[in-house]
């Protein structure tokens, strides 16, 4: 099967954006019928994000509600790779699909269907030197009925094998999954260990009770926590008495392989010490721990705790790298608690931590102290303060300079930098700059939402590109009021700066480009903003299906970069092709043949933030 060469970038969740014309080109696949093609540079090419460069076979199934199907994929020229999707989504893949099969570097896709076209792709894993290849589509029939738990008891190692003989559930997060069950009875908050390793699959252990209708009511899982990178390992109270059920499982449900499975007696649960306010606490990490429910050894410390309130959890240890680690107590959520914030290095001092965080609600809260791999022991020191309520902060106008000065009694943030606050009122679609520049200091620029604890939406360190000064330049998401913080790069500087707020006005509306045309402009700061904060020049061409098109943008000022997609209602641009040094080491060329018509926007801009310059951008026929 050969078609015209035609090259896409595109993110991982994009790499279908062309399903509607993709599905008109598939060559239909029957059930039951197995079929060669060849993969070569002539055929459709991608180049990804993830996989770089890849040819890939459109191929097009009808399958009935319900049905279980299995795509095989097989070539002895290159690393076989599938992609299945429903022919009316255009967005991520519902299966992919490297080696699966088993077979060396050949490919297997399962899914159990809903009315209607699949389109799959045959294609390599990666590269553009395909070869020839077998593609079939077989009916899997019902699945197995599930086979009674085997039991296994406290202190238990079994082997097992995920097989075709093994039984198959739907997860709405995981899709189809083969496992194997055992079950085992538990006391009331008695606590288990349970461990699933494997050599041949990344496992996933689940953990439940058979519900009164016949299915499975999960109560937890693991993917890796285990020891050994992929393994699981998974702490287990039991709620009640009863019998629970665990089921062995492959991450990837397609997956099979042999396994060890493991339940052990549970580490102690963590018990929580009380701390308050101006506790400095001398303490160890040892094997007589409790361990959390991750099985790492910790050790925990309760606080009540009002809303408004800003604490400051700091650890350090000369024995190993420090973790930390915040929960709010909550009796209405599974385990009773849920994270609210963490940090490993953030005292600055090499590998010690600190934890910076204002509470939003009245409470009791949990701190974990631990190592960061979780298998650290040693002496470790924490203290808990309260740290000083955030002044409020000062208004920015549009087109004032501000002077200020950081001090050894500002505010700290997370990485322990001297902060000023200030706030601006924004307007949804306008472009703003902030220019923060200092003599004294390295600057540091950060715009966040004023909406609970601050969380950083952009931020610019030497954007202006004189030396060590910030520029900032960012896109109003929405109409409201936002918080910049003006900071030196590093915790322990300090001194004079001048912070400045420009508004640049909304979007400039795209011009239009003809086939044929040479058009020549300059970006600068009056120009658009990409998402990445570059400029860019945009230009609005109507096409056709099977146009083909070279498209080159030259400048000797700056790294050129075409990037073309649409726009939708929300005025959204999604990339269809892109291109940074393909004419020369900065000059772009994208060569695009056309799968959907209608009308396309071209960015003419530059590859990184902050630049500018003349440019010519010229659209012309490929032959």
């Amino acid at each position: 099967m050969r078609r015209s060469a035609f090259i896409m970038t595109v993110s991982a969740l994009a790499l279908f954006a062309a399903g509607h014309a993709a599905a008109q080109d598939a060559t239909q696949l029957r059930i039951g019928q197995t079929v060669s093609g060849q993969l070569t540079a002539e055929d459709t090419q991608v180049d990804s994000e993830d996989f770089g460069q890849f040819v890939y076979d459109t191929w097009s199934v009808q399958a009935r509600d319900g049905q279980r199907l299995q795509v095989v994929m097989r070539s002895d020229d290159f690393d076989a790779y599938l992609e299945v999707y429903k022919s009316t989504d255009t967005g991520e893949a519902i299966v992919m699909d490297d080696d699966g099969l088993g077979e060396g570097t050949n490919s297997r896709a399962r899914f159990t269907a809903e009315s209607g076209a699949y389109i799959i792709r045959a294609r390599t894993l990666g590269g553009l030197e395909g070869g020839d290849y077998t593609i079939e589509v077989t009916d899997r029939g019902q699945a197995p009925r599930a086979p009674r738990p085997t039991a296994i008891r406290l202190g238990d190692d079994v082997d097992g094998e995920i097989s075709d003989r093994s039984a198959v559930e739907e997860d709405g997060e995981y899709g189809e999954y083969t496992y194997n069950g055992y079950s085992f009875r538990a006391r009331e908050g008695e606590r288990f260990a349970i461990t699933l390793e494997s050599d041949d699959f990344d496992p996933m252990v689940r953990v439940g009770r058979m519900a009164r209708g016949g299915g499975f009511e999960e109560l937890a899982r693991n993917d890796d926590s285990g020891a050994g990178g992929l393994n699981s390992y998974l702490i287990f109270t039991a709620p009640s008495n009863g019998e629970y059920v665990i089921r062995a499982a492959p991450l990837d449900g397609t997956a099979e392989g042999d396994y060890e499975l493991g339940l052990a007696e549970g580490p102690p649960p963590l018990v929580a010490r009380p701390i308050a306010i101006g506790d400095t606490v001398e303490a160890s990490l040892d094997a007589g721990d409790g361990g959390n429910d991750s099985g790492q050894r910790a050790d925990a410390y309760s606080f009540t705790g009002t809303a408004g309130q800003r604490i400051v959890v700091t650890m350090s240890s000369d024995a190993f790298d420090t973790y930390l680690e915040l929960f709010a107590d909550n009796a209405d959520v599974e385990g009773g608690r849920y994270a609210l914030d963490s940090d490993d290095d953030g005292a600055g001092e090499g590998t010690n931590s600190r934890l910076t965080y204002s509470l939003t609600a009245d409470g009791q809260y949990v701190i974990e102290a631990r190592a960061f791999t979780g298998e650290g022991e040693g002496a470790y020191t924490l203290s808990f303060e309260e740290a000083a309520p955030l002044p409020a902060p000062v208004a920015l106008t549009f087109g004032a300079t501000v002077q200020g000065e950081i001090v050894a009694e500002d505010p700290r943030d997370d990485e322990g930098r001297g902060f000023d606050a200030y706030t601006l009122s924004g307007t949804a679609g306008n472009r703003i700059q902030l220019i923060m520049r200092s003599g004294d200091f390295d600057t540091y620029l950060q715009i966040g939402s004023p909406e609970g604890d601050f969380y950083v939406m952009a931020s610019d360190d030497d954007g202006l590109g004189e030396g060590t000064d910030s520029r900032l330049n960012y896109i109003v998401p929405n109409d409201g009021e936002f918080i910049v913080r003006a900071s030196p790069l590093s915790a322990d500087a300090d001194g004079l700066y001048s912070l400045e707020l420009l508004d640049r006005g909304p979007q400039p509306l795209p011009g239009s480009i003809l086939v044929g045309a040479t058009a020549r402009g300059t970006l600068g700061e009056d120009d658009a903003l990409a998402e990445d904060g570059s400029f860019y020049d945009a230009y609005k061409i109507t096409v056709k299906v099977g146009d083909k098109l070279r498209l080159t943008m030259v400048s000797n000022e700056f790294d050129a970069f075409i990037d073309i997609g649409r726009e939708d209602e929300a005025g959204v641009f999604t990339s269809v092709v892109s291109d940074d040094d393909s004419l020369s080491d900065t000059h772009a060329k994208v060569d695009w043949a056309v799968e959907e018509e209608g009308d396309y926007i071209i960015r003419a801009r530059s590859f990184s933030s902050g630049q500018s310059g003349a440019y010519a951008l010229t659209v012309e026929p490929k032959e």
